[in-house]
């Protein structure tokens, strides 16, 4: 695909020919060993040792730090991983054959900065839900027991430590923290998936050189300490919000479906 990077991020080896079948840039991440052809985030400047932590976002790091100058200006630069993976159309939101997976880029991209995923709502709780992973946060808010109050800020606080999201954003630049704490607090959804796409690089890089200094700044609290999934990958969990937030205040932004599919099915 001319003009066209599609980064499709694994842990698996065995992935490789398949990520290949759909034109796709392989990239291996963790420890595992990778053939040679794999594009991987633990050459040159890296930050792959916290890979456990950081999930995808040790490749986003190595590419800004590495390769991001180099690609064109012209270029759409994009993410997927191995079970996550954009689809060929606005319509489609399941991906059976081959066909399905997004191939070109639709000429109505050119109008806009950045693709994200389709909404992914966080409201809802059942009454059991709220009582097992909320009580904290109901027994500080009763305002949360009703659906119309429920928010991103009290799914984050009930899986991923209750008061760490606090702590997270007083760590933030002067130009976010208090845009990003009302976005936690007045929104139940945000962008599916984790990944975006785009071909503006002074977009990309400015949210580059917002998020890992912001990050860095969060492992002084954190740590690196392994504990419970919500917790451990406390770093990939803020991104995954702050991604929705950021480009949708900074860039002028297209939703596309994302889907989930198990990429080793692919006939």
């Amino acid at each position: 695909m001319n003009n066209f990077h599609m980064y499709c991020l694994s842990l698996n080896e065995n992935d490789y020919s398949n990520i290949k079948k759909l034109n796709y840039i392989p990239v291996g991440l963790g420890r595992q060993n990778f053939n040679p052809n794999w594009l991987r985030d633990n050459t040159e400047d890296n930050i792959s040792d916290k890979n456990n932590f950081y999930g995808e976002y040790t490749f986003h790091y190595w590419l800004w730090k590495n390769q991001l100058n180099n690609i064109n200006d012209d270029t759409w630069i994009g993410f997927c991983a191995y079970r996550r993976f954009w689809t060929n159309s606005d319509t489609l939101f399941e991906i059976k054959t081959r066909s399905d997976f997004l191939s070109t880029i639709p000429k109505d991209w050119n109008n806009y900065d950045v693709i994200l995923g389709q909404n992914i709502f966080m409201d809802g709780w059942s009454k059991m839900k709220m009582l097992k992973h909320g009580l904290k946060s109901l027994v500080f808010n009763p305002k949360y027991f009703f659906k119309k109050n429920q928010n991103l800020k009290l799914h984050f606080d009930s899986f991923h430590g209750y008061g760490n999201l606090d702590k997270a954003i007083e760590l933030l630049d002067v130009n976010d923290k208090e845009d990003f704490k009302l976005f936690m607090e007045r929104q139940n959804y945000y962008n599916r998936g984790n990944m975006f796409i785009t071909k503006n690089k002074k977009i990309m890089n400015n949210f580059y050189k917002t998020i890992f200094p912001w990050l860095e700044r969060c492992e002084e609290i954190f740590g690196f300490k392994k504990r419970d999934y919500g917790n451990t990958r406390i770093y990939a969990f803020l991104m995954e919000r702050f991604i929705s937030y950021w480009f949708n205040k900074y860039a002028k932004v297209r939703i596309w479906p994302i889907a989930f599919y198990n990429i080793n099915e692919m006939d």
